[in-house]
């Protein structure tokens, strides 16, 4: 294995050219997400560092500084430090009006959000925002957190992929970081069973239909209650060699469904969240990019945004190559772990030479819609069905 240039790996991954404000330079970022997801790539012959600008390949996306390439998410001066805080759905606006006990107006509440924050130290906005279970967190200083190292690529490549022609995975993920994990293992020769539930479409089908079409286009994709469906999506689960699920385990749980005790029958558990599987804290890719410390400088020093939502697609890959490479276990993948785990005290800097745009792969097809075909899928692996 060649060692990682990180510079050269970060400007050839379009994740540069997203970094940084839209009338400046684009801003190399710190430390080697870059390369970890270019080595990670490599076990599933695809360009994992292509994979961190790929989604703003079908958006259109540009760099926005301190708003990030989606528009979703901003970055805000606490009393001391940052904060990155995502506002993805408008309804989300009540909440953020809690988070500061203040009325904030539905058309724009940016302004009065920021002046009610300024004054906020990092500790009371990080538990109120965890309380609220709103997608928002303290930008920490970048740092190299040693507790991740397994979830580093060298870690993860040293292992001996396995073979998964024939392996079942049922995907419970939504929006990119569970899907692109399921879509990578189907590329290994996986057979991909995505479930959504009707009280929970993923929210991903409103975003650009190119980009969730390239995500889902290997999939089976089935619509099961949880309470009407109750059996046969047991069925489903106990079939699969592979569990993801992409929410607090209390919800699934509440399903009952049993992480620990699929492992012991020995299947293997992928579960994906904002910061690990005992805390409640819910976040997006920019928000938790940011705060685990993955912010790029500008040249007054204060934080930008790197790259498009980038704690997604690192997840993808690292919770992927878990899954080829060390089968048979629950694996807490935490995003923030993640993204972590890719800073080794490098700063980054402004771009010297020349950098890649954004690109994307071809879509092979479609994405299926849940529930037309459910009963075919399950005749399929075999499973008993009955609508």
């Amino acid at each position: 294995m060649r060692e990682p240039d990180a510079a050269a790996d970060w400007a050839a991954s379009g994740a540069v050219a997203l970094t940084g404000h839209p009338d400046a330079p684009p801003l190399v970022p710190p430390g080697r997400a870059a390369s970890v997801a270019a080595m990670l790539g490599r076990l599933f012959d695809v360009d994992g560092a292509a994979l961190l600008g790929e989604r703003a390949a079908f958006t259109g996306g540009t760099r926005g500084g301190r708003v990030s390439v989606g528009r979703s998410c901003r970055l805000l001066p606490l009393a001391s430090g940052w904060a990155a805080v995502s506002l993805a759905r408008d309804d989300d606006v009540a909440l953020l009006g809690a988070l500061v006990e203040d009325h904030l107006p539905d058309d724009d509440p940016w302004p009065r959000l920021a002046a009610a924050v300024a004054g906020m130290p990092p500790a009371t906005f990080d538990e109120r925002a965890a309380l609220l279970g709103i997608p928002a967190a303290a930008v920490r200083e970048q740092q190299h957190r040693a507790g991740h190292e397994h979830l580093l690529a060298e870690r993860l490549v040293a292992g001996t992929p396995r073979e998964l022609a024939g392996v079942l995975v049922v995907s419970f993920g939504a929006l990119w970081a569970a899907p692109l994990c399921a879509q990578l293992l189907a590329g290994r020769g996986a057979t991909v069973v995505t479930v959504e539930t009707p009280q929970r479409p993923d929210g991903a089908r409103r975003g650009e239909p190119r980009f969730h079409a390239l995500l889902h286009a290997r999939d089976r994709a089935v619509r099961l209650d949880p309470v009407a469906d109750r059996d046969a999506l047991h069925a489903l689960v106990r079939a699969a060699d592979v569990v993801i699920e992409a929410s607090r385990p209390r919800a699934l749980r509440g399903w009952g469904l049993d992480a620990d005790a699929e492992v012991a029958r020995g299947a293997t558990w992928i579960s994906i969240t904002a910061a690990g599987r005992d805390s409640d804290r819910v976040g997006f890719g920019d928000d938790v990019a940011a705060s685990a410390g993955l912010v790029a400088r500008d040249a007054d020093g204060l934080p930008v945004f790197v790259g498009d939502a980038i704690a997604d697609p690192l997840t993808g890959l690292a919770a992927a190559a878990l899954a080829l490479t060390a089968p048979g276990r629950l694996h807490d993948v935490c995003m923030t772990g993640v993204v972590a785990a890719t800073l080794d005290g490098s700063p980054g800097g402004p771009a010297t030479g020349p950098v890649a745009p954004p690109r994307a792969r071809p879509v092979p097809g479609p994405a299926p819609l849940p529930g037309a075909d459910t009963a075919a899928v399950m005749a399929e692996l075999g499973i008993p069905w009955h609508c």
